[in-house]
């Protein structure tokens, strides 16, 4: 089965989304799909990859978006999905790539679409005026629910702001870790000795240095840490459009910069060799970052606001969007025994594997042995299962009434 999946603001130097789109592809492959992911860049190209054929289409900078592109070319991505012809179409765009729905009715094309952003978050972080976030983000996300054919969330959290609206067809499916890439082991003593000496903290904040991921308080909470006589040094990894703001706000204080660290290896190296990560995004749906940190024996304190303390556990700290607070949860873990936090901490994250996250994928497809039918369709026997070419969906869902649902897993 062809799955073809769009996907914007996706770059060579993407964090999250880039690494789910790959490992999921990957599974998909494994699966025996043909999985093709088409992102926009600087020029038109088609290559294979372990996770799948990957196509880029040229799409034009967003301004202060750090060099994010878009598809904007809509004639251009309308004759390569005629082109493709695929058997399932997955977006992982809330607003940009919502036309493409329009296209997979029209061609008979079961459509998915990932939730990999809060619309209620997004609109406060854009300085919608607080009593009109939720009424515009419910009326936005109501036309998503009718766009596509199913909704997919990584968290609960993500998932509230369409159950309020009674989105009928709403697909729960958490993300993975590469528990063998991320992992207790890539601890390097070296790289810690870089940073601090036996005597102090190392805290490492890996994210985007851009504004909706918070890493100003970050900085604050070291400033705060200090100030109570935690000897603690913070490592920021990752660059931005906020990487000048920082720097200039972290001037009086031992915070270093190393940019964006190119290598998987490299970033569970800092992980693992970290006292805690902070992660003080108010509107990640899911934390991938915050996973590997556990996945690498390494406690985390979340935003209280964010999915990721869903994610966390017992294996991390959640705490309200200030420094004091955040200073405040990093005293917590590090009251607790390092042999029994970092335990703890990677028993969390070997409680999440990508081959359950493509199993869960497929099954919000159809396309895997665990879908399932809708009300009404016949259980006994095998589930429901719909047809992979695109000239026989229109026949499957005049048999079923659309896609299998979801909504009460």
């Amino acid at each position: 089965m062809r799955i073809v999946r769009l996907a914007n603001f996706v770059a060579e130097r993407s964090g999250g989304l880039r690494t789910a789109l790959h490992q999921l592809g990957a599974g998909y492959l494994a699966a025996g799909h043909e999985p093709v992911l088409v992102v926009p860049g600087p020029r038109r190209t088609d290559s294979q990859h372990p996770y799948g054929r990957l196509v880029t289409l040229p799409g034009p900078v967003v301004p202060g978006s750090g060099g994010y592109r878009v598809l904007a070319g809509r004639r251009d991505v309308a004759r390569l999905l005629d082109s493709l012809a695929p058997d399932r179409l997955e977006v992982s765009d809330r607003s940009t790539l919502r036309w493409v729905s329009t296209w997979a009715r029209a061609n008979g094309v079961p459509s998915v679409m990932v939730s990999h952003e809060s619309m209620t978050g997004l609109l406060a972080q854009w300085g919608v005026p607080r009593p009109a976030v939720r009424p515009i983000a419910d009326r936005l996300n109501a036309a998503t629910a009718r766009a596509y054919d199913r909704v997919v969330c990584t968290t609960a959290w993500a998932a509230e702001e369409f159950r309020r609206i009674g989105a009928p067809d709403v697909a729960l499916v958490p993300l993975g870790v590469d528990l063998e890439t991320f992992h207790p082991a890539r601890a390097d003593a070296g790289l810690r000795e870089r940073y601090v000496d036996h005597t102090e903290v190392l805290l490492v904040h890996c994210a985007r240095l851009s504004r909706e991921k918070r890493p100003h308080l970050a900085v604050d909470a070291l400033a705060a840490l200090r100030r109570r006589g935690v000897p603690a040094v913070l490592v920021l990894a990752g660059d931005g459009p906020l990487r000048p703001a920082l720097t200039r706000r972290a001037a009086d204080l031992p915070v270093h910069f190393t940019g964006f660290l190119p290598g998987r290896l490299a970033v569970a190296a800092l992980l693992a060799s970290a006292d805690v990560v902070l992660a003080p995004g108010p509107v990640e749906t899911f934390g991938l970052s915050g996973l590997e940190a556990l996945a690498c024996g390494t406690p985390v304190v979340a935003n209280a606001a964010s999915a990721l303390p869903e994610v966390l556990g017992p294996a991390g700290e959640a705490a309200h969007g200030s420094p004091g607070a955040i200073a405040a949860a990093v005293t917590r873990l590090l009251a607790i025994p390092e042999a029994r936090r970092r335990a703890t901490a990677r028993a969390r994250a070997e409680r999440f594997g990508w081959p359950a996250a493509v199993a869960g994928f497929l099954a919000a497809h159809a396309a895997g042995p665990d879908a399932l039918p809708r009300p009404g369709v016949p259980t006994a026997g095998p589930a429901v299962v719909p047809p992979t070419a695109p000239h026989r969906v229109q026949a499957w869902r005049d048999l079923t009434g659309g896609c299998p649902t979801n909504s009460d897993r």
